[in-house]
């Protein structure tokens, strides 16, 4: 069905009919349930706060107390892009997402400085995020709000001698942000 003919469908609806349909969809679909709840009570710092939080533990797990190993980091990219795409889904403040996409860059550099890498995909993925979150920054008009941060980002691949921090000044120059 296209949206023309849904609109069409739509409008030959009476009030109770569509208020009906609405409910059920919310009843029976639980994105559409993550969505009206978050439409009606958007807590944009509480959800960035929950991701930031789940980003971070990825690289740095908390000890179960019963536990006696220590927790090895899973260093999961995909944990922190599943919450920017739900993020930009809802249609959640670029801000916040930025935020958050900066974040997840950050958490692993700090990482990465306590613990040698060898993995040419960490190094990958860092980059595709890096690329990902200055676009985003750029696309959405937002890019001074958050020019220091990339920029810090940056010079910290280069302190930690990253094997693509080339690239990541090629971003830089790209978008002509020194």
């Amino acid at each position: 069905m296209s949206k023309r003919e849904l609109k069409k469908y739509v409008a030959q609806l009476t009030k109770e009919q569509l208020e009906e349909q609405v409910l059920e969809l919310y009843e029976k679909f639980s994105p559409v349930k993550v969505y009206y709840n978050f439409v009606f009570n958007p807590k944009e710092e509480t959800l960035l706060q929950e991701a930031k939080l789940k980003v971070s533990h990825e690289y740095f797990p908390i000890r179960n107390p019963g536990r006696k190993s220590k927790p090895r980091a899973k260093m999961r990219r995909s944990v922190a892009q599943k919450f920017i795409k739900h993020f930009i889904l809802l249609g959640v403040d670029p801000f916040i997402v930025v935020d958050l996409m900066l974040y997840a860059i950050e958490i692993a550099q700090t990482y990465a400085d306590e613990n040698p890498i060898k993995s040419e995909t960490f190094y990958k993925s860092m980059f595709n995020s890096f690329e990902q979150a200055t676009t985003f920054c750029v696309s959405n008009g937002i890019f001074t709000d958050f020019k220091a941060r990339i920029v810090k980002i940056a010079e910290e691949t280069n302190q930690q001698k990253w094997q693509n921090r080339f690239e990541f000044e090629t971003v830089i120059d790209k978008f002509s942000i020194s």
